[in-house]
Order: C-alpha cells, then sequence, then structure tokens
C-alpha cells in the first residue's frame, strides 16, 4: 500500500491533468477484479479524465460511498518522494500531493482487501477529478446512480479523529475598474485611476475573521501599464465564506456594495461578477455518517470530535445535492505547500478507519 501511495504521488496531476494517474487507478481496480467505469464530466469539469466509480457488491443490498479526488494543486518540477523517520515528504521544492493521493491510496487498498471475498456491505468508491478549482468534478457527477444512502470523503488535513460536520458557503468576487489614462506627469487631472477606485474599494471592505463562521478576503490586486500612466484599469479577485448561507451573501453583498461606491467616488466604471464556488453545509450529530463515522473512530482507538471547516471539499458539492457525506480527517499536513507531509502511519490508520466503518455500516444499514 505505500508503495502504491509513492508511485501515485509521483504522478503528475494538477487539476485538468488527471489522465495519466486516472488510468493507472482504474488499471489497478481493474487488475483486482473491481468493476470501474468513468463518466462523461470530463469536458464540463475542463479535466483530461472524468469521474472514476469503482463498485463491489457486498454481502446485504446496502451500500456505503468513499470519496477522494485525483488531481493536486499545480507544481513545479517532478515530484520525488522521501521517506525518512516515517514520514513521506518531497524531496524538493514541489507539494507531496498526499491531498489527496493518500487517501485514493486508501480507497485502492479497501478494494484490494475485499478483492477476494465479497465486503459485508457493498462499496462505492468515487475519485473524482477537478477538486482542488471549485469541486468541479464532484458537481458534475451523477448522484442519482449511486446506490448508496451516504458516503464519506477522505479530504481534510488535520489529525485523523475529526468529523467535518459543517463547511461554509464560499462566493467569489471579481470586481474589474475602468477608468479614464492620462500622463501622470503632465496631465494626471485628465485621468480616472481604476488603481485608486479598487484601493478605496478594499479600504471599504470589512476583511478577515468577521465572527466565528464569515471570513472575507481580497486575494489579488492587478492593474495599471507604467508608472507614469493613470491607470485604465484594475481587477480585484475577492471572496466571502461563511457556513450561514446568508452571511456569506450579506458579506459578498457588502463587498460588491464597497466596489460601486468606489468606482463612483473615482469617476470609473465598475464590473462585477459573483460566482458561488460551493454551498455549506451543517450535519446533525444524529445524521447516519456521522454516527456510524464516530463509532468507527473509537473503535479504532480515535477520539472523535466533530469541527467546523472554513475550506471547502468534495462533501459541499455532495451535501449540496441532497446526498449526505461527511468528510473525515486523514493526518495529512501542510497540504497545498512544499512542507506537505503525511506519516505512513496515519494512512495505516485511515485504512483500519475505513475499514471500520464498511462494518458498522453493515451492521446499522
Amino acid at each position: 500500500m505505500l508503495d502504491r501511495f509513492v508511485r501515485l504521488c509521483e504522478i503528475a496531476s494538477p487539476t485538468g491533468e488527471e489522465r495519466t494517474v486516472a488510468d493507472a487507478v482504474a488499471a489497478e481496480l481493474r487488475e483486482l477484479g473491481v468493476a470501474v467505469e468513468e463518466d462523461d464530466s470530463a469536458q464540463a469539469a475542463e479535466s483530461a479524465a472524468g469521474n472514476l466509480i469503482a463498485r463491489m457488491p457486498g454481502e446485504g443490498d446496502a451500500w456505503v460511498m468513499f470519496a477522494s479526488h485525483l488531481d493536486t494543486v499545480p507544481h513545479d518540477g517532478p515530484i520525488e518522494v522521501a521517506f525518512d523517520g516515517g514520514v513521506f515528504r518531497s524531496r524538493g521544492e514541489t507539494i507531496l500531493g498526499a491531498d489527496n493521493k493518500a487517501a485514493v491510496t486508501v480507497l485502492v487498498e479497501l478494494a484490494a482487501r475485499h478483492a477476494a471475498t465479497r465486503p459485508p456491505i457493498g462499496l462505492e468508491l468515487v475519485f473524482t477529478v477537478a477538486e482542488e478549482v471549485g469541486l468541479r468534478g464532484a458537481k458534475e457527477l451523477d448522484i442519482g446512480s449511486l446506490r448508496s444512502r451516504f458516503g464519506f470523503v477522505l479530504d481534510h488535513a488535520s489529525p485523523i479523529g475529526e468529523i467535518v460536520t459543517a463547511a461554509p458557503t464560499h462566493k467569489r468576487l471579481l470586481a474589474d475598474f475602468e477608468g479614464t489614462e492620462a500622463h501622470a506627469g503632465i496631465r494626471p487631472e485628465d485621468g480616472h485611476s481604476a488603481i485608486a477606485a479598487a484601493a478605496a474599494g478594499v479600504a471599504a471592505m470589512r476583511l478577515g475573521r468577521l465572527d466565528d463562521e464569515t471570513t472575507a478576503n481580497v486575494g489579488v490586486i492587478s492593474g495599471g501599464t507604467a508608472s507614469n500612466v493613470v491607470a485604465g484599469h484594475c481587477r480585484i479577485d475577492a471572496e466571502a465564506r461563511s457556513i450561514d448561507d446568508v452571511k456569506a451573501s450579506e458579506t459578498i453583498g457588502a463587498m460588491v456594495d464597497a466596489c460601486t461606491w468606489a468606482a463612483t467616488e473615482h469617476g470609473c466604471d465598475v464590473d462585477v461578477e459573483v460566482t458561488e464556488m460551493f454551498r455549506g453545509y451543517r450535519l446533525a450529530p444524529s445524521a447516519p455518517s456521522v454516527a456510524i463515522a464516530r463509532a468507527a473512530l473509537e473503535r479504532r482507538g480515535h477520539e472523535p470530535r466533530d469541527v467546523a471547516t472554513g475550506g471547502g471539499s468534495d462533501a459541499n458539492a455532495f451535501t449540496a445535492r441532497g446526498f449526505e457525506c461527511v468528510l473525515l480527517a486523514n493526518g495529512t499536513e501542510a497540504n497545498h505547500t512544499p512542507e506537505e507531509s503525511v506519516a505512513a502511519e496515519r494512512i495505516v490508520q485511515m485504512l483500519d478507519v475505513c475499514e471500520a466503518i464498511v462494518g458498522i455500516a453493515a451492521e446499522r444499514c
């Protein structure tokens, strides 16, 4: 299993370029005798491959779903995995790719363990594409084709035991300010600075952590052509997140209002585009997926903890479309950075947790 993890990490699969890793995972599952299909989501998800769905019938009629994603964030140069002191890291300055190939590894191993004899409950293993950019693969998955009543996503960089029962709605704001260019040294009064307008808009926004559930941020500002030209264009790329949908809408609305006001004050026009990247959710402590996850963690000696997150995952996309799904921490660390790592022990422990979920789901479904 750990050799598989290294192999998968060293296959480049940044978002949109998942073809090679999708083929590798599908081939290994088929070699185990597992039925695998690829859906037709590639074009809509802007990916080189579609989502993979593998199914293994169980002893009874019930099913349980596990999901992980095949893509990673972009990286420069090939990934080379180092193993030292029981921990996997990148040997160079790239990411490791444990997000989310630690989970992909676990799900393939789960299939391998049950290849010879039927699992106690049917297993649906879903491997999505384009998760890192707006959960695009998960949004295109045909939820109606799933045979499971609920599922589990393994994709949270925190200690094993955390059960994510609440995640935010994420709204993105792109604001393009259009001013009037002029020579900054000769006739600046003839210009209207788009940069000044954008800066005023940002200054008028409430940013950072607004309350326990809500954040707002301006992540990118760009514009202008030269220091001696009053800037004719400037763009800001911003976002608002909240576990409360209403707060997310109100926060992004206030950011839009700030842009509109600032453009007017500085004699500029502004074109604003707001996109909902994903919808938030809350799961009740009594939800079947949460209760099973809690029992499985306890059975494997982990202390279960219900938590909220400020990040998104495929669980957002599945839950927003009416499919109950819980996000589980899988023990990876420093995802999306060159310091990304995962202990071999954590991969083994997550496999054991998944096995416990299988057993408990079979008992309760």
